[in-house]
């Protein structure tokens, strides 16, 4: 499966922050979207990732002051990207390599989703599944 028929599926939404609120309005908004990470955006530029290991690490090294700092002081800075045309074995294997768990999609150098690794999981559970199914298809008719 490509990330483009992901993306068809769950819908292009991308919840984004400016670099230059803080870190507590950030932990506000991952709460309320109900989400891992936001795209940090200058503009329509992505600048960085703000995800809740970025919070954690955040809070270990500066405590609660931390979460008055922006979002620029914690972000992950080296966004690695995701494009419409990539298979969800390219995803995994960068995922996995990388250690990271949201993955932002570039379609023409513009923003158009997030892919999650909750996303790529459900999507091999549902491949999986479909190939069962058409065995257990293909031998009842045998």
């Amino acid at each position: 499966m490509l990330v483009a028929e992901i993306l068809k599926s769950k819908g292009g939404d991308v919840f984004s922050v400016a670099p230059d609120i803080s870190l507590s309005a950030a932990c506000a908004e991952l709460d309320s979207r109900r989400v891992g990470a936001l795209i940090v955006c200058d503009g329509d530029r992505v600048v960085g990732v703000i995800s809740e290991r970025d919070v954690v690490k955040a809070v270990a090294a500066d405590g609660v002051a931390g979460l008055g700092k922006p979002v620029s002081a914690y972000m992950t800075r080296d966004v690695i990207f995701a494009e419409p045309g990539e298979t969800v074995a390219i995803l995994m294997e960068r995922m996995t390599d990388r250690r990271i768990r949201h993955l932002p999609v570039l379609k023409d150098n513009r923003l158009s989703g997030v892919i999650s690794i909750g996303d790529v999981v459900k999507c091999q559970i549902a491949e999986a599944t479909r190939e069962a199914e058409s065995l257990r298809t293909y031998i009842a008719a045998g």
